[in-house]
């Protein structure tokens, strides 16, 4: 799976749990999807994104 597949997947799976967890589990969770959605509107505009940096490191391809 190439890297942008993989960030993808990555955010969506994220945002979902998050979601899911802020629903069944406490209403505190919600954090995390605005965290996960703050980081992606940064990303837009820098052009960097600390995942993308993660994902390299452990050698997922480009």
């Amino acid at each position: 799976m190439r890297l942008e597949a993989m960030l993808r997947l990555i955010a969506g799976t994220m945002l979902l749990l998050s979601i899911a967890l802020s629903y069944f589990v406490h209403s505190n969770w919600v954090w995390l999807s605005v965290f996960i959605s703050a980081n992606l509107i940064q990303s837009a505009f820098s052009n960097w994104c600390p995942m993308i940096t993660l994902l390299k490191n452990l050698g997922v391809k480009e």
